[in-house]
């Protein structure tokens, strides 16, 4: 039987619109790939607004131990990719840790 996620861990960053389509593909490449290897499930959003577009992960655990394992220790802590203070308006300074309460999952 599958486990389900008991946790979410949400990461917000946001980027000038002229720098985002290029940021998109990095994030992509270097900031999902350790996700998707090690949580349950994870996801990118995008939002575009007038000046500046902004992208949420959010990744899905299926306990503290888990993420705290994935994070050595430190789940809130933000590890920021190489490349971020090149795109990101700024560096996000917390992460957020959310307990799953309803996860129903009828998307079509």
């Amino acid at each position: 039987m599958p486990t389900k996620p008991t946790i979410a861990r949400i990461w917000r960053g946001r980027t000038r619109r002229e720098v985002a389509d290029r940021y998109e593909p990095y994030l992509r490449a270097e900031g999902i790939p350790p996700l998707e290897k090690t949580a349950l499930g994870v996801q990118l959003f995008r939002e575009d607004r007038d000046n500046e577009s902004w992208f949420v992960t959010i990744s899905y655990w299926a306990d503290m131990e888990a993420m705290t394992a994935f994070t050595k220790g430190e789940p809130t802590k933000v590890h920021h990719l190489d490349r971020d203070p090149e795109f990101l308006i700024e560096l996000p300074e917390r992460i957020e840790i959310h307990r799953i309460l309803v996860n129903e999952q009828g998307l079509r």
